[in-house]
């Protein structure tokens, strides 16, 4: 039998209250939820309720007016203030505004134009401060500074000379180590105190990372995930006095891990994660292994994380999930082992009738091994399917198991959908990485080409009905899909994607100019390998073309510019190929306003049943 078939919107819209987050006392709760203003379209705004043990109580008082866009990030500066990211039409010039929970007054602490700024550090023991980094007096480097959260003050605590790319502090909020590149090469620099000159660790090539995590309890070593000597990168410590020594404190075997995480208030360490085809947690300490049991006991069938907790440890806020459904959100009290639930994600997608997300395995014609996931339409015999082939963005971060609304949306439409790990991919290993270096458009899509094949071999796909789709790089992947493989495809469609290799490079943001040079050895140097970059460049071989396809792409996007899509359009349409483009001025890399969303994942829909013909539901 069939599931009934949803409306887009119920895939795609936002939560109707999410993003919940503790104060630090565990007296208020925070969240954010859609609001008009105005009349305005809906926006996720930040909101704040009063709790009483584990129970939300009195009003809801909303502190954002944002009509524009949805606010990007939040979280508790303290138990009174909330601090919060805003963009504007997607380019990624980041803000960062303060908002007391008590009066509603707002700072915003980087009132710039056209300067991106971040968060460095909490600075958790400080009640009237953070550490922010911005580009205002260099748009291509990020200095420091001290920013006072009620009058918006910065003092700069950390000049940027020109090479430095990352900063770190240490548990007190001082910036004590800094990573400069010269491109390639990539310098750990340290010092003993703030009011000291950096000096030299230990230099590594842009295929070594030591990346420092946080620093021990004694303010001194450093935790660090390092891939020096190995294949993946591992949870090693790092003595400034012995550099060149590393303690390693775990490794998984065959896969990098992802993040390693820590108790401010018991000083000890706590958790490293990682993924094989599902997330995988360990833990260093009987108190975060001991509750991540009791979680685990009570949500059954569902993964669980922790995403916000009180300064002392008692309260939690934990997200429950998997692959049919984004869950639940809930607040744990680790005192009484009490779970009580906030909210629902998307009740609107019934757990019973998504489907479930398969991990899989296919070599590569070269022999090596691609993992990938399987999402096959509910109540469909799993042959002859129409399906869509669809590789991640990136391209070097990796597709994981979870709950996605496009792979659900498209098998509530009767497709099979194909997300496969291509070479490149993180996770896998510095040498599975590093096999996707001067690949784009040659074995990296034979990786994809090859799972395409697997579909078919599998009995699983109709080859007469494959489509290709995919965002940033996963665009790119699309179309270099029909432009190399023309036969294979169906239909496609490109999502913020980019087309010439030569124009992509010229046009990135100023602060990615410094890893420039790092972007010519894993892609290409357009003086150096120009024939290769011109051959493997959809737009420069629109001729090769003949698949239907639908472009779309934001106005603003800073990664990819929209001459990317210009130009393959212009290409298309002057030999009368079939292209449907949609523009939004609104947006950047990738849609979030839900309006926006709604029309492109609509018009997808449409485009895809032209052209795949997927049997109508029953």
């Amino acid at each position: 039998m069939l599931p009934e078939q949803y409306a887009v919107q119920d895939f795609f819209r936002n939560p109707e209250r999410g993003f919940f987050r503790l104060s630090e006392d565990g007296a208020t709760l925070a969240f954010m939820q859609p609001h008009s203003v105005d009349g305005a379209p809906a926006r996720m705004n930040i909101f704040v309720q009063d709790l009483r043990g584990s129970t939300p109580v009195g009003p809801v008082r909303r502190l954002t007016s944002e009509t524009e866009r949805d606010i990007a990030q939040y979280f508790w500066k303290g138990s009174h203030t909330i601090i919060f990211e805003k963009d504007f039409n997607g380019d990624e010039n980041f803000h960062v505004l303060a908002v007391d929970i008590r009066s509603g007054q707002l700072a915003d602490l980087t009132p710039f134009t056209g300067v991106r700024a971040s968060i460095e550090d909490d600075l958790q023991d400080d009640p009237d401060h953070i550490l922010i980094s911005h580009n205002g007096s260099n748009p291509e480097v990020f200095d420091v500074y001290r920013a006072h959260i009620r009058d918006g003050a910065l003092a700069m605590v950390a000049q940027n000379p020109g090479n430095i790319v990352g900063w770190q502090t240490d548990h007190q909020g001082r910036v004590r180590v800094a990573m400069a590149s010269d491109g390639l090469d990539t310098t750990l620099l340290y010092r003993d105190s703030e009011d000291l000159p950096f000096s030299p660790l230990l230099t590594t090539d842009f295929r070594t990372v030591v990346s420092p995590e946080f620093f021990d309890f004694d303010n001194r070593r450093l935790y660090a995930l390092s891939n020096r000597g190995r294949d993946c990168l591992a949870l090693v410590k790092i003595d400034p006095a012995e550099p060149d020594t590393e303690q390693l404190v775990f490794s998984a075997d065959g896969y990098d891990l992802d993040a390693a995480g820590y108790s401010r208030l018991r000083k000890v360490l706590t958790v490293a994660a990682y993924q094989t085809h599902k997330p995988v947690y360990h833990f260093f300490d009987e108190i975060s292994a001991a509750r991540q049991a009791r979680l685990e006991a009570k949500l059954p069938g569902y993964e669980v994380a922790l995403q916000s907790g009180t300064k002392d440890e008692t309260k939690f806020i934990v997200a429950a999930y998997n692959d049919r459904t984004p869950g639940a959100r809930y607040l744990y009290d680790a005192v009484n082992d009490t779970l009580d639930k906030l909210a629902d994600i998307n009740p609107a997608l019934p757990e019973a009738n998504m489907a479930p997300v398969h991990p899989i395995q296919y070599q590569s014609r070269d022999g090596l091994i691609i993992n990938g996931y399987l999402t096959l339409p509910v109540g469909r015999d799993p042959r002859k399917l129409p399906c869509i082939v669809n590789p991640h963005g990136g391209p070097w971060v990796r597709d994981g198991w979870g709950f996605n609304p496009e792979a659900q949306f498209l098998a509530n439409r009767g497709y099979c959908v194909l997300q496969m790990n291509y070479r490149g991919s993180t996770g896998y290993g510095r040498e599975f990485w590093e096999a996707s270096f001067g690949q784009w458009g040659l074995r990296m899509q034979d990786d994809i080409t090859d799972g395409v094949q697997w579909l078919i071999d599998q009995g699983i796909a109709d080859p007469a009905r494959i489509a290709i789709y995919g965002g940033s790089y996963g665009g790119y992947a699309t179309l270099a899909g029909i432009t190399y493989t023309p036969d294979l495809y169906a239909a496609a469609v490109d999502y913020v994607g980019v087309s010439n290799l030569l124009t992509f490079m010229n046009t990135i943001p100023p602060y990615w100019k410094p890893m420039l040079t790092k972007m010519h050895a894993m892609v290409g140097n357009p003086d150096t390998d120009r024939e290769r970059l011109e051959a493997t460049s959809p737009a420069l071989n629109a001729d090769r073309i003949r698949t239907p396809l639908f472009i779309a792409q934001g106005a603003h996007d800073p990664r990819v510019n929209k001459a990317e899509s210009d130009q393959m359009v212009a290409a298309l349409r002057a030999r009368g190929v079939e292209v449907e483009y949609m523009v939004k001025d609104n947006e950047g890399h990738g849609f979030h306003n839900d309006e926006n969303k709604f029309e492109f994942y609509e018009r997808m829909e449409a485009f895809l049943a032209q052209h795949l013909q997927p049997e109508e539901h029953q």
